[in-house]
């Protein structure tokens, strides 16, 4: 697949969106009833770093991450086997369409913080991105744009 492509009406070239990105993804939701156990066992399973939290119409209304999972309950000293996703999942997530192009998703990471970021389209769970999801040439088009803006 290609990073960018041209665009030749206009002379520029695009990033990849969101939709090209996560193609055929099936990303990982549990209810906010589900334990911290069950989420940290079924991410080990699917090897991924997050799980989406979602009600029973997909609707995103948190995430949990590894970082959680350090943060939120080990170093809380909290059992896994009872603490459920909704007391330490990262509620309200910020989101990106599946419209958003690459750059849009990593300058939300880097300025957030962020590791992962849910893709939601009318309200429903499309799908995740992880910065691993990113290649080359998108995260040097953020270099770049970083350093200019320290530059100014």
């Amino acid at each position: 697949m290609l990073l960018q492509y041209p665009d030749a009406a206009k002379g520029r070239t695009i990033m990849r969106r969101m939709s090209e990105i996560l193609r055929d993804q099936k990303p990982l939701t549990l209810s906010r009833r589900s334990t911290v156990k069950h989420a940290c066992q079924a991410m080990r399973d699917r090897r991924v770093g997050a799980v989406l939290v979602t009600d029973r119409e997909n609707r995103l209304v948190g995430i949990f991450t590894g970082r959680d999972a350090v943060c939120r309950m080990l170093a809380e000293g909290k059992d896994p086997a009872t603490t459920t996703l909704g007391e330490v999942m990262t509620a309200d997530p910020c989101t990106m369409p599946p419209t958003a192009t690459a750059i849009e998703a990593l300058r939300l990471m880097q300025d957030g913080g962020y590791r992962h970021v849910p893709v939601v389209a009318g309200g429903k769970v499309v799908g995740v991105v992880s910065h691993g999801d990113f290649r080359g040439l998108e995260t040097a088009r953020l270099d770049e744009e970083t350093g200019l803006w320290e530059r100014i």
